[in-house]
């Protein structure tokens, strides 16, 4: 898949989250990237050698108190570890499980709720 399509795929899983959760989203940037960096490994408690689909920059909804006048929080979705992964016929559906993922980091819910949902 090219990175066009890639985008593609994000931008649509964004388009169809619920009406009352992307009204809520606010100074959040969505950034398709190649590969993560050894800082968004270590961000995510990851070894070197460990696959990061996505990763959300910043604070959760839940944890903010006095938060204006800050950089956007940023949501990254990583293509090379994604086709890695996933077979083509599995890699939108696994694209947008990331999305919706991370989307949910910035609403305070953790990798456990995500895991019993059937998002992790």
């Amino acid at each position: 898949m090219d990175r066009r399509q890639f985008e593609r795929v994000v931008d649509e899983a964004m388009a169809g989250l619920p009406r009352a959760f992307a009204d809520r989203l606010d100074n959040v940037a969505i950034v398709v990237r190649d590969e993560p960096t050894e800082d968004d490994l270590y961000e995510a408690g990851l070894e070197p050698d460990d696959e990061l689909f996505g990763l959300y920059v910043g604070v959760p909804l839940t944890d903010r108190a006095d938060y204006h006048m800050v950089l956007p929080d940023r949501i990254l979705i990583f293509q090379g570890p994604h086709e890695r992964h996933f077979e083509d016929d599995e890699l939108v559906e696994q694209i947008q499980k990331t999305v919706i993922h991370e989307v949910a980091h910035y609403f305070g819910i953790d990798d456990d709720r995500l895991h019993a949902l059937g998002y992790g």
